[in-house]
């Protein structure tokens, strides 16, 4: 158990048997009245974002939520088979569990798995990865100056934007939290 004065970014909270996790936080401390706390939290298992206020130094239950580095594996039916780097050990975690961070894996690539009592419940991948273009259109001749995009495919099956100037089998740079083109990588 903590106050609501420990609450930080990050944090985890059990909030009616659900964890929530802290995004936003601001201690408010009003002329008159009482201090308080007004948060932005996120439903860690539905990912749904709420707001919600503590009034200052109640008592609020604290998750423990255990950050691990793993290893992607493969896909097994509909489950991903993650291997703990430190232990080896193997987990299988549902796909509803990963969520959109499957538009972005390959197999073998590092991610953070975060587990609460041995449960997972979400993975963080880092902030940008190196895919291929499989499928694009061939790019428009004419006036570019307007920095137009197209769609392309990658290897993992997502879609994005891309400048009309990149072609099938071009590695690029990709921000996994919005799905952006980041720039083209050359080795």
């Amino acid at each position: 158990m903590a106050t609501s004065n420990d609450i930080k970014n990050g944090t985890v909270l059990r909030i009616d048997g659900n964890l929530w996790s802290v995004i936003e936080f601001q201690h408010v401390k009003p002329g008159k009245g009482g201090a308080f706390v007004r948060t932005k939290m996120k439903n860690v298992l539905s990912g749904k974002v709420v707001d919600k206020t503590f009034n200052a130094g109640i008592k609020v239950e604290t998750a423990n939520v255990d950050r691990r580095d793993f290893q992607y594996l493969y896909m097994d039916g509909e489950d991903f088979v993650f291997m703990d780097t430190d232990t080896y050990d193997q987990i299988n975690v549902p796909a509803a569990t990963v969520g959109e961070a499957k538009d972005y894996m390959l197999e073998g690539m590092n991610v953070m798995l975060a587990s609460n009592d041995g449960t997972p419940l979400y993975i963080e991948l880092p902030t940008s990865v190196v895919l291929e273009i499989t499928y694009t259109e061939p790019g428009l001749q004419g006036d570019r100056s307007t920095g137009g995009t197209k769609p392309a495919t990658l290897e993992t099956g997502a879609e994005i934007q891309v400048p009309l100037f990149l072609e099938q089998g071009v590695r690029v740079k990709v921000d996994t939290r919005t799905g952006d083109y980041l720039g083209r990588v050359t080795d």
